[in-house]
């Protein structure tokens, strides 16, 4: 058995919570096994108001905190049971708002299981306690649990647990269970029973009637909990009998005149000692249906679970009624009520080798960016800077991935090879170092490749050549377009060694061009020093000046020119419009100036200031590339312009 409790508190909810196995955590305070699984990335954890909390008791201090979601649309936790897929598992939200965020504004949200919408989210007072359950196999290793801001408030959570069941109960032909009701009938208490009455932490809540009769056992038994479904002997203890013997039990329920389709468990067992001349033998029907052909006769503290093996259909009423048999002297009982509805999952997920990779190469590269639950659906809450197949109801698959421009480092990991459909992939403008793998030209579909740096494949070449590839190398001064960087290199020697004759003429113009080289360079490495080591150290991404031509188109368009510097506007490969700042080298203080600018756009971040987006380094080439203020900047707006008689004023 394995239980999964995530209690969402200023402890244990800051995106870690703490994991149970085989035991129940009810308090944060409860260590019962010390390690940590991150569940999610994003939220604010919250206290309830005081006005709230003094109203509760201990066993509800799981709603005592939430979890809130004001950033984002979707923000999914991740569960991922060691017990794994093909296993049947409980799992239950709970919501209490109690005016956590001051506002006194019920929020409405929706709740989602992976890809399919599960139920909506919505209170009728602050003080409301809503539970959504349901009883689900999953077909992946991991389970996804996502909130969804629809406009109405912020979505937030108080506990999200999971719990498994045995395979063999709650079974249906297609489709999840979501709870309906499951009541303690003939309870005296006002409580519920859980766990650890419940092995199966299954919350009963208490139902009587004041024309029903109230019977219990003498005394508990742990038979009453002897059959696969394992009720509580709690909750089987207690029963209900019609006040009047003439009358059966009956219960109903109006529904909203949509089709919908129903299991429903009933539990059964005999709480009195029966005489010899006395018999309890009755029959039960659903919305007038025989639920058996057969009477049922309860024994004597030992559970009975009846259920049919099909689902039941209705509409404006589900209605059930237990009436006793013409020889039986004693009326029906009924000690405990499940009923659950028909949830029917029909999207199938993202293609599971692509969300395994996609999530792999979120870890390593620590992308920045907001991506939860499955990548590609729903459509309306794909990740962002990719694109899918449409193939529903068929499972979607990756077919492009633009990570330009990620802060990305290190170099390519092999999970981009389990992106088997990718037809793009940009990785433009980072840091990533090595070779360009040579897994990367086995992807069959893929058809663009943008902005690598370090040696190219030869299948890669081969591919750009035969036009089945956009191999674009431009911007890239240190790439080798042969099979490896040494190959070139290689060539590049046995080239010098076919062409030795040299006349004394050229040799003697080679050696005054190395002079004027080593000249040069002590130069520039004196006018360096003078600088002050005015080398731009930045964590931005850092370009070649061949590059910063290609964004300028060759520097075409200038849009302001100073004493120190040209600024010219540029593109970058998706189309966003940047400024393009090129230093005039004149003087050391120029220098010094130029480095200052750089560091502060470094390490300054704020919305009402541009960004740096990229540097070049080159020698006596410095340039920034940041954000383009296509509308003017902040002077051209408070300037005033005064005439001279304004001025003598």
């Amino acid at each position: 058995m394995f239980f999964y409790f995530l209690l969402l508190s200023s402890i244990c909810a800051l995106s870690y919570i703490w994991l149970a196995l085989l035991i129940i955590v009810l308090f944060p305070y409860k260590k019962i096994q010390n390690y940590y699984i991150k569940f999610i990335d994003t939220g604010i954890n919250y206290d309830v108001s005081m006005e709230h909390s003094s109203r509760f008791g201990t066993p509800d201090q799981q709603l005592m905190t939430v979890r809130s979601f004001p950033e984002g649309t979707k923000n999914c936790y991740t569960l991922q049971p060691q017990q794994g897929k093909d296993n049947k598992y409980l799992i239950r939200a709970s919501f209490m708002y109690g005016n956590y965020d001051s506002k006194n504004q019920l929020p409405e949200f929706k709740l989602y299981l992976g890809v399919n919408e599960w139920d909506t989210v919505k209170f009728n007072n602050s003080y409301d306690i809503v539970r959504k359950e349901i009883i689900h196999v999953p077909r992946t290793g991991h389970i996804d649990v996502c909130l969804v801001n629809t406009g109405s408030g912020s979505p937030f959570i108080s506990a999200l647990e999971l719990r498994q069941l045995n395979n063999s109960i709650y079974t249906t032909q297609s489709g999840s269970l979501i709870l309906f009701k499951r009541l303690d009938i003939g309870s005296t208490r006002s409580q519920t029973v859980r766990y650890k009455d419940d092995a199966f932490d299954r919350i009963w809540e208490p139902f009587s009637r004041p024309y029903w009769k109230s019977v219990s056992a003498s005394y508990s038994s742990d038979s009453l909990s002897d059959n696969h479904f394992k009720p509580p002997s709690k909750v089987m203890a207690t029963a209900v009998t019609p006040a009047d013997e003439r009358y059966p039990l009956e219960f109903h329920w109006n529904l909203d005149n949509s089709t919908r389709q129903f299991y429903v468990y009933m539990h059964f067992a005999e709480v009195e000692e029966l005489q010899s001349n006395q018999l309890r033998e009755f029959y039960v029907s659903l919305n007038g249906w025989f639920w058996s052909p057969e009477p049922i006769v309860p024994g004597r503290l030992v559970p009975h679970t009846g259920f049919s093996a099909h689902s039941i259909s209705a509409s404006s009423e589900l209605s059930l009624s237990i009436f006793k048999t013409h020889r039986s002297t004693l009326p029906p009982i009924l000690n405990a009520l499940e009923i659950y509805e028909i949830k029917q999952l029909f999207q199938s997920s993202t293609v599971q080798i692509n969300v395994d990779a996609i999530k792999k190469i979120k870890a390593v590269y620590k992308v920045k960016k907001n991506w939860q639950g499955d990548p590609c659906l729903p459509i309306e809450f794909s990740w962002n800077g990719l694109s899918c197949s449409d193939n529903s109801p068929i499972s979607p698959s990756i077919i492009s991935l633009n990570l330009s421009w990620s802060k990305l480092t290190g170099e390519i990991d092999s999970s981009f090879s389990n992106l088997t459909s990718l037809k793009s992939l940009d990785l433009s403008f980072n840091s990533l170092t090595g070779e360009v793998p040579n897994f990367l030209s086995k992807l069959p579909s893929l058809k663009t490749l943008n902005n690598l740096t370090g040696s190219v494949p030869l299948a890669l070449i081969e591919k750009s050549r035969n036009g089945s590839l956009s191999l674009r190398l431009d911007g890239n001064p240190n790439l080798c377009k042969k099979n490896s960087c040494e190959d070139e290199e290689e060539e590049d020697k046995e080239k010098t060694n076919n062409n030795v004759i040299v006349p004394s003429v050229a040799f003697i113009i080679s050696v005054l061009v190395l002079l004027l080289g080593e000249v040069a360079a002590l130069w520039i490495s004196k006018r360096r020093q003078q600088y002050d080591g005015m080398t731009l150290d930045s964590m931005n991404p850092r370009l070649s000046y061949s590059e910063v031509v290609r964004i300028t188109g060759n520097f075409k368009k200038l849009l302001d020119q100073g004493a120190s510097a040209k600024v010219y506007l540029g593109h970058l490969s998706d189309g966003t419009e940047v400024a393009v700042k090129m230093l005039t080298p004149s003087s050391v203080l120029v220098f010094k100036q130029f480095k200052t600018e750089a560091q502060r756009l470094t390490r300054v971040h704020h919305k009402n200031l541009v960004s740096l987006i990229g540097y070049c380094d080159e020698g006596s080439r410095m340039v920034l590339v940041y954000e383009h203020m296509a509308k003017g900047n902040l002077k051209e707006y408070l300037s005033v312009v005064l005439s001279w008689e304004q001025r003598l004023e």
